[in-house]
């Protein structure tokens, strides 16, 4: 049973990947509705779920709020080091490939969510088949902004487009691996918690500092592009109410 509800989440994130692949003109479209997603998953689903798997404490603050703010400065540091938004057309090749990494290690972070998605199934599914079911409704709703923010993120850094469809073909298969392997070896909440504050600060940085700034270049039409960022929080918004 897990795997087959997981077969579901491979299908949506596959699907999500391949429309931002063809939007092409209206990127910044895709952009501001991207960051409008990203927001609604750190805000709706990420935080909320690591808050409520009664997290560690340290020093008064939650653990994964720690590692929400860890990720946030974390990833900071390293393009301010790199001087990634610091660069010009002039010296853009320098920093090409230290900001193809960063689209690469984002895409990663993204198919380890996908991973834990369908280890949330599979550990459902040890409760109960009911439960199970209603956790992979939650994870098939949102699988497909999964694939749509992997091919963009890995994409807006420069990366391939080869490179972009086979970190969304890994995001695609992480549910089914993370189902599989929880059946066998179920994953502690702290350490749970832990990691989905990690990934929402990760995603929160990426989002308001690259993604957004992207889809608000001079050339692109501003008004529209805030409509699809308001419009991607508030899907994120009925998709988690429709879920919970």
């Amino acid at each position: 049973m897990p795997i087959l509800l997981s077969l579901a989440a491979f299908v949506m994130t596959l699907l999500g990947g391949l429309v931002a692949d063809r939007i092409g003109a209206r990127r910044h479209l895709v952009l501001g509705f991207a960051a409008g997603v990203m927001l609604g998953v750190v805000a709706f689903d990420l935080l909320p779920e690591a808050l409520a798997l009664e997290p560690l404490h340290l020093h008064g603050v939650p653990l994964p709020m720690l590692t929400f703010a860890l990720a946030f400065l974390g990833i900071h540091i390293v393009e301010r080091s790199m001087g990634m938004h610091d660069t010009h057309e002039t010296d853009y090749a320098t920093h090409r490939h230290a900001r193809a990494g960063v689209g690469l290690t984002a895409g990663s972070a993204l198919v380890i969510h996908s991973f834990l998605d369908g280890a949330a199934i599979g550990a459902a599914y040890q409760t109960g088949t009911s439960l199970a079911v209603a956790v992979a409704i939650g994870v098939i709703a949102h699988d497909f902004t999964d694939g749509f923010n992997t091919y963009t993120v890995t994409s807006l850094y420069g990366n391939a487009r080869r490179r972009a469809l086979t970190l969304l073909t890994l995001d695609a298969l992480a549910p089914i691996a993370g189902a599989t392997l929880t059946l066998l070896l179920p994953i502690p909440d702290t350490i749970l918690g832990a990691y989905l504050g990690l990934f929402a600060g990760f995603l929160l940085y990426l989002a308001t500092s690259d993604i957004l700034p992207e889809a608000h270049t001079p050339r692109r039409a501003t008004g529209w592009t805030l409509t699809a960022t308001v419009l991607g929080t508030l899907f994120m918004w009925g998709v988690i109410g429709l879920t919970d």
